[in-house]
């Protein structure tokens, strides 16, 4: 077993802080699956039809995985 793979604890507890802003904009975030060096989310309320939805996921949240969690590479929208 690879001692460098993320968990579903590390990668929801940095959703944990980055959920608040999006709930403040009537969206939320929801961890569907991670994989060794990934996580899988899927937007749901006013984020899942968000224009800027993109945005959200490039600047804001995977920004803070990748700050967080060195091993984190990919951030995938289902």
């Amino acid at each position: 077993m690879d001692s460098h793979m993320l968990t579903r604890d590390a990668v929801d507890a940095v959703l944990g802080r980055v959920r608040p802003f999006l709930v403040a904009d009537g969206g939320n975030i929801e961890l569907v699956d991670v994989g060794e060096h990934s996580a899988v989310v899927r937007l749901t309320g006013a984020c899942a039809s968000c224009p800027s939805a993109q945005m959200t996921l490039d600047v804001g949240v995977e920004r803070a995985l990748r700050a967080a969690l060195p091993d984190f590479v990919t951030l995938q929208l289902v």
